[in-house]
């Protein structure tokens, strides 16, 4: 089940993402349309960080994760960095919603409602013991033209994981690898309540 990642994976792995992109040429006030987006359209001919979270709307995704990408994206920009993901197991409506929330800038929000990339990737789990079904392990990798470069993977990795490790998959921990130089640590979370 997780041997994919752990025998080292080499390419992010083929798929179809159904997303929902703005389109003015739509009236209304919902000027939005679904669109098929393959792996190759994200990551072909770019460097692309990914981070991979649980679950919208949930504290340490919500308190750090996503908005300390956020908060560093000039800083990976300036390091070569063509973009910043945030993938989860989640529907673009969901996804959409929780960027507005957070007040998310630069950060494209990816949506895996299906988990096809997650399980593709060895890294989907059951978080049933929260009434969240299957989910993403929390994870991040650099990819540079579909081949994965690293990957800062959090620990412990199993089905209904007791606890929800927050260590290395940070934005602090994957800009001082950019950077080649030493993580700071996890920065402070912000106030969150959802």
């Amino acid at each position: 089940f997780f041997s994919v990642v752990m025998a080292g994976l080499e390419k992010v792995p083929d798929v179809v993402f159904k997303c929902r992109v703005r389109d003015e040429s739509i009236p209304g006030t919902n000027p939005f349309r679904w669109q098929d987006m393959t792996t190759r359209d994200i990551f072909s001919g770019q460097k692309v960080v990914v981070f991979a979270l649980p679950g919208a709307f949930t504290p340490t995704c919500s308190s750090n994760h996503l908005p300390r990408y956020d908060e560093l994206y000039e800083e990976f920009k300036a390091q070569g960095v063509s973009k910043i993901i945030c993938l989860s197991v989640n529907d673009a409506f969901v996804m959409f919603q929780w960027g507005k929330k957070l007040d998310n800038k630069n950060i494209f929000l990816l949506p895996d409602g299906n988990g096809e990339f997650t399980r593709k990737m060895g890294m989907l789990v059951e978080k049933c013991n929260l009434g969240f079904g299957m989910r993403s392990w929390r994870y991040s990798m650099l990819v540079n033209d579909c081949k994965i470069e690293k990957m800062f993977v959090e620990n412990g990795i199993c089905d209904n994981c007791g606890s929800d490790p927050f260590e290395v998959s940070d934005a602090d921990t994957m800009l001082a690898y950019v950077k080649g130089t030493k993580a700071p640590g996890i920065a402070k979370p912000r106030e969150f309540v959802g």
